[in-house]
């Protein structure tokens, strides 16, 4: 939480590159000290490093993007998500064959592991730098426009006539003022919403996941430990229900609502499924379905999201989306989980993950209802809104005309 921001400004400035190099020195990092450490204060270092690696993935996106046109942006971002999928789905393949096959120890796991970081640090080293920037670096072209000879006695006047008009035409400028554009578009408003409630539950799920399996099925140095196959079935469920999600045809402006408190009521089932169960392999299938019904719904809040927004802003909207996703995730961690708080033992930390989202579920089925009824009182006054009309998740057109999206406000990207 404490590293995002800074990333988030400094990356565009710094041309993607450094950063990209500083989230591969702390990779490395975190596995010498997973493999060297042995005692709390270095374990709570390997944490920080991991803050730093999780806060400058947003360096990965931005880059791939800076290198190509936007008209190009719809298949890189599939290349890259494809890239994330399969790096996740090949090591939790080749992890638990190497534990449960080969009889690998997880110490060797771990040294494998840091083997491959280095030759990621050794790949964004070689990496070539953008010759351009999405908000800060852009290219001028062109000359600036001058002040009219009509007022060039009126020197001072028109400095700062012409300071307070660069601020405003600035891309940073623009950026602060389209946020105010979040909270007045309901599909923008509703998705950047479930992007930072949502998100919050299912990272506290995934992270605390292999904690409640080690208790329902202590796991040190045991060859029946299936966690790496359960990982790999859970990212190939996740790939197939994103796919999936491109091809739901359905009015999202009158049923989105209803989608996302549905899936969060299955979501919350799985977790009481999870919370009260002795079974591991209950909590491998549950953990399993809870992964798969979040990625179901990531590309669709991509899109909605995109979609009300210009190419250079989505970045912001949704750095500042993790940025307060990740402030609602330390708050609960820390009444929850830490020795400050609650710290309740694993199970019970689920059974409040059941009741968070099991509140989620009750306000999206509310806002649904109160949505749907409104829409049909509509109807029957004769004024459905044209809104409602179905709408599709397909690739946004490649045309030269991506170049030229328009903020909401009205001024050119």
């Amino acid at each position: 939480m404490a590293v995002l921001v800074p990333v988030f400004l400094l990356t565009d400035y710094l041309r993607y590159k450094p950063v990209l190099v500083l989230q591969s020195l702390s990779h490395v990092s975190i596995w010498l000290l997973v493999l060297l450490g042995t005692t709390l204060l270095q374990m709570q270092f390997m944490e920080f490093f991991y803050g730093v690696t999780m806060a400058t993935r947003v360096a990965y996106s931005s880059y791939i993007f800076s290198l190509v046109s936007p008209t190009l942006y719809q298949r890189v971002a599939g290349y890259s998500r494809a890239a994330v999928l399969l790096g996740v789905f090949t090591s939790s393949v080749l992890g638990q064959l190497c534990v449960s096959l080969a009889g690998v120890s997880f110490g060797t796991l771990s040294a494998i592991s840091l083997g491959f970081v280095s030759f990621g640090l050794l790949l964004a080293s070689s990496l070539p730098w953008p010759r351009r920037s999405m908000y800060f670096n852009k290219e001028v072209s062109g000359a600036r426009p001058e002040a009219s000879p009509a007022k060039a006695s009126c020197s001072s006047r028109v400095a700062r006539q012409g300071a307070l008009s660069r601020l405003r035409n600035s891309v940073l400028f623009q950026m602060l003022k389209e946020l105010e554009n979040v909270v007045k578009v309901p599909q923008l408003r509703l998705w950047s919403l479930w992007w930072i409630f949502n998100s919050t539950g299912y990272y506290l799920v995934i992270f605390y996941a292999h904690i409640l399996w080690n208790k329902v099925y202590p796991a040190t140095e045991n060859k029946h430990v299936y966690n790496g196959g359960v990982e790999a079935a859970s990212t190939l469920l996740g790939a197939v229900t994103s796919f999936v999600a491109g091809f739901v045809k359905i009015r999202w402006n009158l049923w989105s609502e209803l989608v996302i408190g549905a899936v969060t009521a299955l979501q919350a089932g799985l977790l009481l499924l999870m919370s009260t169960t002795s079974s591991i392999w209950a909590c491998y299938v549950a953990y399993t379905f809870f992964r798969g019904f979040y990625q179901f719904l990531v590309p669709i809040a991509i899109f909605q999201i995109a979609s009300s927004l210009s190419k250079e802003l989505c970045a912001l909207v949704f750095g500042i989306n993790t940025f307060l996703g990740t402030i609602l995730k330390t708050v609960i961690t820390i009444v929850v989980a830490d020795k400050r708080g609650l710290a309740l033992p694993v199970h019970s930390q689920f059974m409040v993950y059941f009741f968070y989202f099991t509140l989620l579920t009750v306000v999206y089925l509310g806002c649904a209802a109160w949505v749907i009824a409104r829409y049909y009182r509509s109807r029957r006054e004769g004024g459905a809104p044209a809104e409602a009309a179905p709408t599709e998740l397909t690739p946004m057109d490649d045309t030269a005309a991506a170049e030229e999206d328009q903020l909401s406000n009205g001024m050119k990207a």
